[in-house]
Formats: C-alpha cells, structure tokens, sequence
C-alpha cells in the first residue's frame, strides 16, 4: 500500500527526473545515452489478456520519436512485491519503445534491498533481469551544504536515511536557504514526508532556528514571514489578512506536492478562508490526508 514515503519518492523524481539518471549514472556506475531530453511516460501496460499492470514511474530518455533508453523506478518498502513484475514492466517497455530498458529499485530497507538486488528469473528460457537497487547503503550521508544544494533530490533522499546524524539536517537546511527558490520547499516537503517520526523532530528542532521559512506542518508559528512574494502582499493587505493568505497558499502547496488535483470549488474554498485557526487545522492534515475530503472533515482512513 503506498506510504508518505512512497509518494514523495515518486513526486520527487516526476519533479525532477534527471535525479534518477544522476543515481544510475553517478552512484551505480550504469552507462546511459547522453541526452538532455528526459520525460515522464504513462506508467500504465496493457496485456493480451487485457490486465493493466502499472509500474510506479516511467522515464524516457531522448527524443518521443526515437527513444534512446527507458527507467522503471520502483519504490519498495518492503518484499511484498514478486521481483518477476518487473522483469514484465521491462519487458513491456522494451516491446512498446524498442528501446534498451533499466529497473531502478529505491528502498529504504536493507532486507528488501537485498531481495531485489537478486537476479530476477523471468519464467521464460534466457531472460533474466538485473534490477538496479538503491538502497539505504547506497545513499550517501550528506553533511556538505554546497553538495546537499547542488544536489537537492539526494540530499532529501540522504535525510530519509541518514537523519538521525544531525549534521545531514543541518547541512540540508543549510542547502534550502541557498537555493531561495520556488523548489526550496518542496524539498523540505519531500524529506519530510519520507522521514521517520524522530527524524521529523529533529528536522522541525533545526529548521525551527533559521531565519528562512520553512512550509512544512508546523511553519503555521512562521506565516507572518512567508516567502517574499508573501510577504510583501501580506504587508500590503495587512498583517492578519496576510497570514490567513499565505496559511492558504500553504494548504494549497502541501497537496500540489502531494499529487492532489485539486477541483476550482476546492481551491476557491481554500483560498476564500479567512479562518486563521480553521486554516491551521487545514495545513495539518494536508501533510497525511489520504483524500480532499479528509482535508475538511479530519477522516483520514480513505484513498483518494
């Protein structure tokens, strides 16, 4: 069943695919066409017998008209999942692109790492699949800001494992203030969601003695100090209404990052709210709601 963790690997990789070629390229040593050209593809196999099998994520390196190299990437919590799956998604892949195909297997688990790291017998004479696995000793521990900046993606991948080592938060939170954008708090998201609950804490005890803010499920103490474009239409407008627009954005923002779609009426509800609390209320079950109906009413046991 998909996790926080789950969800925010796949987010985070869609976001940015070039951070699965960079894992397969530069942490495992796998050659792969030199190509600016990545994209995200369909997810979703049709068989003879008319079954959809679905992979968590598709890339395609060069151009649609003559793919030069396919990444399955598969995100593992556990051994639940019979390895001979993916040697049909490579399998697949390769019939409907004609083009060379690699597994990718992330996991935080050493077990499952192991398990998946097996060759893969596919159940048909002379075709075995070597899946490339990812796992928790494979991730570097990253204490370098200027690394964690320049490489965002693995470095929240580096917190996921690794943070209980403070100096990985630090340098993390470190790399958010100097990359100053647009993308700085998705990050944050991103390693967040993926995070065990100490390292959580530990993440909300550092973040909290920045100067920068954070969104995060406790940056509501911090709306008054929003990204800048905030607030400056937080001054402008006045300070109680700013924080009730950038709590909004907030919610807003926490289920972007989640994959959410969110409908015109949701968002025109959201963003109508002047409700500082009940805006408060919002952003904390943003971070685990598993539907927009368990935004507002507070269930959290159904599947969107």
């Amino acid at each position: 069943m998909p996790s926080p963790r789950h969800d925010a690997l796949i987010q985070m990789i869609s976001d940015c695919p070039l951070l699965a070629v960079e894992i397969l390229r530069d942490l495992m040593g796998v050659e792969l066409p030199a190509t600016p050209l990545i994209r995200v593809e369909d997810s979703t196999f049709n068989t003879r017998h008319s079954v959809d099998i679905e992979a968590d994520l598709i890339l395609v390196m060069g151009p649609p008209q003559s793919p030069a190299h396919a990444i399955v990437v598969e995100i593992q919590q556990d051994k639940a999942k019979d390895p001979r799956q993916f040697t049909r998604y490579a399998a697949a892949l390769w019939l409907l692109l004609g083009c060379d195909v690699t597994v990718l297997v992330i996991t935080a688990d050493r077990a499952t790492a192991a398990h998946y790291a097996q060759p893969i017998d596919s159940g048909l004479t002379g075709y075995r699949l070597q899946a490339r696995v990812l796992g928790p000793d494979d991730i570097p521990a990253i204490t370098d800001p200027h690394q964690a900046a320049d490489q965002p993606g693995l470095s929240a991948m580096s917190v996921m494992v690794h943070g209980r080592d403070r100096k990985v938060i630090e340098a993390f939170a470190m790399a958010l203030t100097e990359l100053r954008d647009e993308h700085a708090p998705k990050y944050y998201e991103y390693a967040y969601s993926m995070a065990a609950p100490d390292i959580r804490r530990l993440m909300e005890e550092i973040m909290k003695s920045t100067a920068w803010p954070v969104y995060s499920p406790f940056a509501r103490e911090h709306y008054g100090r929003g990204l800048e474009e905030g607030q400056a239409q937080g001054k402008a407008e006045g300070k109680a209404e700013g924080k009730a627009e950038e709590a909004a954005r907030l919610v807003l923002l926490l289920l972007e990052t989640r994959g959410f779609t969110l409908p015109d009426d949701v968002r025109a509800r959201i963003t109508a709210c002047t409700n500082l609390t009940q805006l408060e209320t919002w952003v904390t079950r943003a971070v685990t709601a598993q539907t927009l109906d368990g935004l507002f009413d507070g269930s959290g046991d159904q599947r969107r």
